[in-house]
């Protein structure tokens, strides 16, 4: 029996990983826009139904980054059958709960099964391109990435509203079970896979990586809900988090067999390029959520509406990181995701820009421009972090990189959503001082009033009438939640500059084989 793995064509191999990896990225988001429909359905509130997604995320985050260890001590192959079977098996009883417990209960199951499916697909798809060609491998790759999460909110609502929130969940069976057909049949563990051995278990490193992440994992979802560190809770929360990763650190960098390799971080090129990720994470995450938020809370757009302008960054991605992966054979990577950074902040810069009279051309235009600098972004930056790593260290690493992406995302919506709440109330308070019976503006508009409204007469009385009083209130409320929003924008538009100088930590040069 010979020890090489059959040769298989590496577009099968991309179909079977791409099904499962998009379904699971997807599921991330797909949720989201069911979730009132869900505690109206299992009788509870809004706020214990969002456990629905913080569940999920706890476990998805905790599995990240022992991808590595966990393939090791299953084999590769036997361990990404393992996490599709959990992942559907696990999003069919989600659909079938008869309550909002097990169905939190089935969601930690989906979220152990769905977390290590990004990495694994990952590490394969970059052993099964050659080096040459690892830059389109990304590029089919992170295809899925970024349109998913856009794909998620528009397919869950639309199933919710014409179907039933539990066909949010039943949708993963045929998909699932495609990417289990093809991973069985055209799939196989390379030779240092086989030959592989996880050592014994690190169970101090593994409780540490649960309680750190799973506890901070929890502030970032409830942090704005409970007035951050205003909350005895999060306060507690953030002090268990914070010596659980120190220590799990200390003990990793230590330990002989870690569950988590941390010594990748050795290499300079890996751990700036995990930085730039993190943080490209944090604004890519936190644009994506504000824009559907602006056009209808602000301009009052459905969430159809919403979801197309969202979806032309999608479309611009979708054309152009083949480009990409074509060009990072011929063109230094570093240069490519310096262009990208700076089309980035180029679009964010423009959502700065928006006000309330924005029609819906200006407000997708933006977004298809980013649309282009994510998927340079995505794709040359991936290629050139993981271009040093070795064969047998590709799985930690690709675990670790999406890790740290999730992570920067989370930390970008907590931020911005916190910002968004406080900076409105501050606008509230400044623009409310101009809203006197005495400034000449409000005189002003007191008087045109009465010139559009006939019923009102020329003198009348705002405290007589006070309908046209509480339409000027909303809409003071409007612009000083307009002028968060840009605010938040701008904020991005500097963060993506600022992450241009750690461009030169990282070297542009020959792979490592081993």
């Amino acid at each position: 029996m010979s020890s090489e793995p059959p040769q298989v064509n590496k577009w099968l191999i991309t179909i079977a990983v791409m099904a499962g990896t998009f379904m699971e990225i997807i599921d991330t988001t797909v949720v989201n826009v069911a979730v009132p429909h869900i505690a109206g359905s299992l009788s509870a509130g809004v706020d214990e139904a969002t456990w629905v997604l913080t569940s999920y995320l706890v476990s998805n985050a905790i599995v990240l980054p022992i991808t590595g260890w966990l393939s090791a001590l299953f084999g590769r192959k036997r361990f990404l059958l393992l996490c599709l079977a959990l992942f559907t098996g696990s999003s069919m009883l989600c659909g079938a709960a008869p309550n909002l417990g097990s169905l939190i209960f089935f969601r930690v199951f989906q979220g152990v099964g769905g977390g290590a499916l990004q990495p694994l697909s990952q590490a394969i798809l970059l052993e099964t391109f050659p080096p040459r060609e690892r830059g389109m491998a990304m590029a089919i790759w992170g295809i899925g990435v970024v349109i998913a999460p856009i794909i998620g909110p528009i397919l869950g609502g639309w199933i919710t509203d014409n179907w039933n929130w539990r066909w949010v969940f039943y949708i993963n069976l045929p998909i699932g079970l495609l990417s289990l057909i093809m991973t069985r049949a055209f799939i196989f563990d390379p030779d240092y896979i086989r030959a592989q051995r996880a050592g014994r278990i690190d169970y101090l490193g593994l409780g540490l990586l649960c309680l750190g992440l799973g506890t901070l994992q929890v502030i970032l979802d409830k942090g704005e809900r409970e007035d951050w560190f205003g909350s005895v809770f999060i306060i507690r929360l953030a002090l268990i988090s914070a010596v659980s990763l120190v220590l799990l650190i200390y003990w990793e960098l230590k330990t002989e067999h870690p569950v988590v390799d941390l010594r990748l971080f050795k290499e300079r090129t890996y751990a700036a390029g995990v930085t730039i990720m993190f943080f490209f994470g944090f604004a890519l995450y936190a644009s994506v959520v504000l824009l559907p938020l602006y056009l209808q809370l602000i301009m009052g757009y459905t969430a159809t509406l919403s979801g197309l302008a969202l979806g032309a960054g999608g479309v611009a991605s979708l054309f152009v990181m083949p480009v990409v992966g074509r060009l990072t054979t011929k063109v230094d990577s570093r240069v490519l995701v310096a262009v990208g950074l700076l089309i980035n902040c180029l679009a964010v810069y423009l959502m700065s820009l928006y006000n309330t009279q924005i029609d819906f051309y200006w407000a997708a235009m933006p977004r298809f421009i980013q649309g282009f600098g994510l998927g340079t972004t995505f794709v040359s930056l991936t290629t050139l972090t993981m271009h040093r790593i070795s064969q047998e260290k590709m799985g930690n690493a690709t675990g670790i990189f999406n890790l740290v992406r999730n992570l920067g995302g989370s930390f970008g919506i907590a931020t911005v959503t916190t910002l968004l709440s406080r900076r409105a109330q501050m606008h509230q308070s400044h623009l409310v001082e101009h809203l006197t019976p005495f400034s000449p503006s409000f005189q002003d508009w007191q008087a045109r009033m009465g010139d559009i409204f006939a019923y009102l007469g020329p003198a009348w009385k705002y405290w007589e009438n006070p309908l046209p009083l509480a339409g000027l209130y909303q809409e003071m409320l409007r612009q000083a939640q307009m002028l968060a929003f840009c605010e938040d924008y701008w904020l991005l538009a500097v963060l993506f500059l600022l992450l241009l100088p750690l461009l030169f930590f990282m070297r542009h040069g020959p792979e490592l084989k081993g």
